[in-house]
């Protein structure tokens, strides 16, 4: 240390690097013979650049485990180390030191060598690093204790497994009690404390490396994570202190990115809660339970509000337990309710919406334990008088309705006067009305009889058609902005009635029974309700035609009956989407959002590919057919339009293709093939996905078709299929961007396991003479053809061999074969994949089990597989 000492300290200049080259490069001198000589601007320099040329080097040739390789390289760099941390003790240059080695430390532990960790240990631990760490703790957030603060969190990242392991060692606990103080700064994260949230960052990987420990091979022999424990405990304790809101004034005067960085360090607490419940079991609830009810017994409103978030987010991780019970019994009898009511407290709004969010994040526990319903409810329609509290209220009562709904049918009666109620207060948001009506319906629909259920549902229309009586008049007089809020209002209410009038979870739908799949709107006990239901959608889109939120919410509410099997009120006839889609037109607000019903619609329908929605599904393809001949086919008019057309064109492949043959629809197939070519070659990135998407559906139709559905198929190929590919793979070949490389490998791949005419086809694409490549030559546009072609040109083969019976053994299999079948295999497994990702669904053989895909590495394994009962897929 004294050969640096002695230098005296010199200011930077421009020349001090070339002075360290000049140096570094003598061939007569070793490093450490040079090290002595330089001044501390010059190892700062020599420092400085081992850390860009580490940088460097880590974009290139060395990444990933290869570290030993780039160490080497570095050797002469690594004996300046040393000289480097010995600067951390000149007060002049210890910041930019300390910023300099942790740059290093972080990434590449490995530069450093057990002894240069060793002298970085010795100064973190001193007291000169002591005493400016203790600035922080003072809320003095320097540059240079805030440099060492980094460069000990860089240390503790990179030996978190030494650390962990070593609690007992009198060198490691000084490091773990600065690593912890840096938790426990004056200041609130992000807008004072700068350091809390890289140390935050710190403790969350340590404790996933102790989870990763607990349940790794080590597990029954790593005894220290008892100890290990302790410090995660006292970190969240030290989180739980800062995680607490500011005074309202404080927090008023923040700006934007204060208010967003303590927001973000609450989010980052709330991950590191969650993770130390796999650790730490519910020791940390049900110490956090008490906790709230101390704060709640000392009126201590903000340490509350803190409580109540650490519990929501271990609620996230434990609610469907029943593990907590206790502890949340205790808090939820208590006086917490009754008191978040009490106006003469002065409750701040903040610690009230934690409260509320407790009801949400716990209500499965309420689920189970329903007498705490009435005074968290009463608690929680109290809080809608509050225009503060009003939205996070109404989010709370519609999922506490929604998960306890069969406990409330009881009070179904009351929810309806309370939401009568509310309507007559001043003031009250749309949103809070959307959210308690959806709250009521989702009671009504746990009716168990039908009548009773309708004379409810009836009820909550009669509200919902007070807005729309409004939303009507409003816009006869001219108040359109007026209008347009009563209309949205009245359609979100009966998009949120939908929704909870939908099948609970877990309920049994017999999908076989086709009466009731596909009949299911066929409903007299629900046809008056549906008819005014559909009433309020036409008169208000017909009212507010030119309003996208408007068209949105149509759409919204049309598709809450989707997803329902048996009869109810929004259950509607096809005919009712079918009249809403034929009414728009390019000048359509939205229309991507019309297009998107009908194709949500059909996939409704798809499972059974019922005959009763076919005069709809003519109108919707000629309708798409329309609006490609609208923009001239052109699909640069309407980027957004062209690709939802041809999104919906394609959910016609392969159920459906047969209404491609329908009179109405047969004079437009050639234009319209003709634009989805236009799609694939334009520039406009949601056209050419779904164009893309389109011909790969089409090129893979082979089987399984009427004869004339089929023979309508192979003529589209024949006739565009050449122009399609020359398309792909042109576009593959330099004309397109990087990102759209995939996109366009889709439909090639299958082009070339299913189309007996891809050879053809692609070589014509290849040696065209508008080939984009000209770099490319004759022998390796043939190498990739064979690597293309090649497993359609072998796929007869393979699965006449996968299919043999009986099976083949290795005596009856020949060993060419074998190499076809690996060869074939490791090239068909990305597009067999590709096909079960599109379907959606594993597929099941004759005795129930799942088909799965291999790829045998040898031809030992393909011999051993075709004697067993795997399951093989081309």
């Amino acid at each position: 240390m004294s050969a640096v000492q002695d230098v005296p300290y010199e200011p930077l200049d421009p020349d001090a690097f070339d002075r360290a080259a000049k140096l570094l490069s003598s061939p007569d001198k070793d490093v450490t013979q040079v090290a002595p000589h330089l001044g501390r601007n010059q190892l700062l320099t020599s420092i400085w650049f081992a850390v860009s040329l580490i940088e460097e080097i880590s974009k290139t040739k060395y990444t990933g485990s290869d570290t030993c390789a780039w160490v080497t390289e570095l050797a002469p760099l690594r004996k300046l180390t040393p000289y480097s941390l010995q600067l951390l003790w000149h007060k002049e240059v210890s910041e930019v030191t300390a910023d300099c080695l942790g740059d290093i430390l972080n990434p590449f532990s490995a530069f450093f060598t057990p002894q240069d960790l060793d002298m970085l240990v010795h100064f973190l631990v001193s007291e000169q690093a002591r005493d400016q760490l203790s600035l922080l703790l003072e809320g003095i957030f320097d540059p240079e204790p805030m440099a060492i603060a980094r460069l000990l969190l860089a240390y503790g990242d990179a030996s978190i497994q030494d650390l962990a392991k070593n609690l007992n060692n009198p060198k490691v606990q000084p490091v773990m009690r600065e690593l912890m103080q840096l938790l426990q700064c004056e200041g609130y994260a992000g807008a004072a404390d700068e350091i809390c949230t890289p140390a935050l960052e710190f403790w969350q990987s340590y404790t996933e490396f102790l989870i990763d420990s607990l349940y790794g091979d080590e597990a029954k022999e790593a005894q220290w994570i008892d100890d290990a424990k302790e410090y995660v405990i006292q970190a969240i304790a030290n989180c739980w202190v800062k995680v607490r809101l500011p005074p309202e004034e404080t927090w008023a005067g923040w700006n934007q990115d204060e208010k967003g960085d303590f927001k973000a360090f609450r989010a980052d607490v709330k991950d590191l809660l969650q993770s130390s419940y796999t650790l730490l079991g519910t020791s940390v609830f049900d110490r956090l339970a008490q906790l709230a009810l101390e704060a709640l017994q000392n009126h201590a409103w903000l340490h509350l509000e803190a409580t109540l978030f650490c519990l929501n987010a271990l609620g996230e991780t434990i609610s469907d337990e029943d593990v907590v019970d206790a502890s949340l019994s205790r808090l939820y009898s208590s006086a917490l309710f009754p008191r978040m009511m009490d106006a003469s407290l002065a409750i701040p709004s903040k610690t009230q919406q934690t409260a509320m969010t407790t009801t949400v994040s716990f209500a499965a526990f309420v689920e189970r334990h329903t007498e705490f319903l009435p005074s968290m409810l009463t608690f929680l329609f109290e809080s809608l008088k509050v225009p503060k509290l009003a939205r996070v209220a109404a989010k709370a009562i519609y999922s506490t309705c929604d998960t306890c709904r069969k406990s409330l049918v009881s009070e179904v009666d009351a929810f309806l006067r309370q939401y009568e109620a509310l309507l007559r207060w001043d003031g009250v948001e749309a949103m809070t009305k959307e959210r308690v009506i959806g709250a009521i319906a989702a009671i009504v629909q746990a009716i168990p009889s039908t009548e009773h259920q309708v004379v409810n549902f009836i009820k909550l229309l009669d509200y919902v058609e007070r807005d729309v009586e409004a939303c009507l008049e409003s816009a006869k007089v001219g108040l359109m902005e007026q209008s347009q809020e009563y209309g949205i209002c009245a359609l979100r209410c009966l998009v949120e009635m939908g929704k909870s009038m939908q099948e609970a979870d877990g309920t049994v739908i017999d999908l076989e029974n086709e009466a009731l799949t596909e009949d299911a709107h066929h409903s007299s006990t629900w046809a008056a309700s549906q008819e005014r239901i559909v009433h309020c959608l036409h008169a208000v889109s017909a009212s507010l035609s030119t309003d996208g939120e408007i068209i949105e919410a149509c759409c919204q509410l049309l598709r809450t009956g989707y997803k329902e099997f048996s009869p109810g009120p929004f259950v509607f006839s096809p005919k009712i989407t079918e009249s809403f889609v034929a009414n728009s037109n390019l000048h359509t607000p939205r229309l991507e959002n019309v297009l998107d019903t009908a194709g949500a619609m059909l996939t409704r329908h798809t499972r059974t590919a019922a005959k009763t929605v076919d005069t709809s599904l003519i109108t919707f393809l000629v309708h798409v057919f329309q609006l490609a001949a609208a923009m001239g086919y052109n699909p640069s008019t309407e980027p957004g339009v062209s690709a939802s057309c041809i999104d919906l064109a394609a959910k016609y492949i392969p159920h459906y293709l047969h209404i491609f043959l329908h009179p109405q629809c047969q004079q437009h197939i050639a234009n319209f093939i003709t634009f989805t070519i236009r799609c694939l070659a334009g520039h406009e990135i949601m056209p050419i996905r779904a164009s893309a998407f389109f011909w790969a559906l089409l090129f893979q139709q082979k089987y399984g078709f009427p004869p004339e559905v089929g023979a309508m198929v192979d003529s589209i190929l024949a006739q565009y299929g050449p122009h399609a590919t020359l398309i792909i793979v042109h576009k593959i070949s330099g004309q397109c961007a990087r990102s759209e490389v995939e996109t366009y490998a889709e439909p090639l791949k299958r082009l070339a396991f299913t189309q007996v005419r891809a050879k053809q086809w692609l070589e014509d694409a290849f040696y065209t003479d508008s080939f984009p490549s000209q770099k490319m030559a004759s022998n390796q546009k043939r190498l990739f053809l064979e690597k293309v072609i090649r497993p359609s040109s072998i796929a007869s083969t393979l699965e006449n061999v996968l299919t043999a019976t009986p099976a083949p053994t290795p005596s009856t299999l020949p060993r060419l074969n074998c190499r076809m079948i690996v060869r074939a295999l490791a090239l068909c497994v990305d597009f067999v994949r590709m096909e079960e990702a599109a379907a959606g669904e594993d597929e099941e053989d004759e005795e129930g089990r799942y088909c799965c895909v291999m790829v045998p590495s040898d031809e030992e394994e393909v011999s051993q597989r075709m004697g067993g009962r795997c399951v093989w897929r081309r």
